[in-house]
């Protein structure tokens, strides 16, 4: 590796466009986490609207109560379901609205994982950009150096 002092600022540009590589790597890491977590919310969604639409008054199902500890319980009136609203906020819907609820939640994810697939198709075609970019720069640095080599030969 040894260049001359031609080499220099060509390295550290491609040492600056491997950093920002790096941070896209992350980036897209990071919004893949992103996509999972919303996945499961999905899921956990599509369980509560099964266990509204499929159990009955006087069903006995386990309630959790934190600590992955469980009670058994039973359910004294199907019809009315406390949902999230979102915000720290419940209310009590019977049980089509309740579905109804849940159901406008998931929709809401599905945009939200839309969105996130669009901003990662964003960074991996910048990505690219960058990765075609740097072999440019190296194909050029190698060109450089065969040049001096042959100069110094003569």
């Amino acid at each position: 590796m040894m260049g001359g002092g031609g080499g220099g600022g060509g390295g550290g540009q491609m040492q600056q466009v491997a950093q920002e590589i790096e941070q896209m790597e992350q980036e897209v890491d990071a919004i893949d986490e992103e996509i999972e977590r919303l996945r499961e919310k999905q899921t956990d969604i599509d369980e509560a609207i099964e266990a509204i639409e499929t159990l009955d008054s006087g069903s006995t199902v386990q309630v959790p109560l934190g600590g992955d500890a469980y009670i058994r319980a039973t359910i004294e009136d199907i019809d009315e379901v406390v949902v999230s609203l979102g915000g720290g906020y419940s209310a009590e819907r019977e049980q089509e609205g309740a579905v109804s609820t849940l159901e406008t939640k998931k929709e809401t994810l599905d945009d939200h994982i839309s969105d996130l697939e669009d901003e990662k198709a964003e960074v991996e075609t910048e990505m690219e950009e960058l990765e075609q970019q740097a072999q440019q720069m190296q194909q050029q640095q190698m060109q450089q150096m065969m040049q001096q080599q042959e100069q110094e030969d003569e």
